[in-house]
């Protein structure tokens, strides 16, 4: 494995995770249309950010040890499909979908990790 491809394979999960986090964050900002009062307001607000904080959460665990990563993604992912299924199939797809992709990407790093420390 050359040193790009170390990084490449090191780095996309991780990305692709603070990426999701963002993306999840995005949904909280509908409390905003809301009338209401400032501290309902930022209650809903801190409820609405809880998902991305729970991936940045797992993001940590899943820097040092991969495969807790790649099994709580997983594990996110599928009790995530069991609640929107199959009511709600694009919603599963949206957030399930890319949850399995970084559970993936975190397992093949961890799969790869002595030849990933070499590259680098």
């Amino acid at each position: 494995m050359s040193r790009t491809q170390g990084r490449l394979l090191f780095w996309s999960p991780r990305i692709l995770t603070i990426a999701f986090a963002i993306f999840l964050s995005l949904f909280a900002l509908d409390v905003f249309n809301e009338v209401s009062g400032f501290w309902q307001e930022a209650i809903a607000f801190s409820i609405h950010l809880l998902p991305a904080v729970v991936v940045v959460t797992f993001l940590v665990i899943a820097w040092r040890w991969e495969w807790v990563g790649a099994t709580l993604f997983a594990a996110t992912a599928a009790a995530y499909a069991i609640w929107a299924l199959p009511k709600h199939l694009s919603w599963a797809c949206g957030i399930a979908g890319p949850l399995l992709v970084i559970a993936g990407l975190f397992l093949v790093n961890w799969f790869k990790r002595s030849e990933l420390r070499r590259a680098a």
